[in-house]
């Protein structure tokens, strides 16, 4: 849990809760298809599991109150610049959870796992 101390009191995030507002920041950017698990825990999960993967599934987020560190891996459309998206995914990251809870993110490291054609 990230958290910090204001004059009213304590907020806290969850890493659950940043994985879930990141993933559904990235999977919104062109060309890219989706999540891929990023731990052998999430890539067992998805076996098990018959639901929707979830939007948190390939998010890694470590940090304090003052600025994260963020580890996204994705599947992308084939023909697609991965510069160019992983460019906008990272910009829109650091938007996002910025907007949202007012926590710098210091670096966005985007893997691509897979292409789809």
């Amino acid at each position: 849990m990230i958290s910090y101390e204001t004059r009213i009191g304590s907020i806290g995030f969850t890493e659950n809760f940043l994985s879930n507002l990141i993933g559904h920041a990235v999977t919104s950017c062109f060309g890219v298809v989706g999540m891929m698990p990023s731990s052998r825990r999430q890539r067992i999960s998805g076996f098990i599991s018959r639901k929707e993967p979830s939007l948190d599934r390939g998010i890694k987020v470590r940090g304090t109150a003052d600025e994260i560190n963020v580890e996204i891996h994705i599947m992308v459309t084939f023909g697609m610049s991965i510069p160019a998206i992983a460019a906008s995914i990272t910009e829109k990251v650091r938007y996002v959870v910025k907007k949202a809870t007012g926590i710098a993110v210091n670096k966005v490291n985007v893997k691509v796992d897979g292409i789809k054609e």
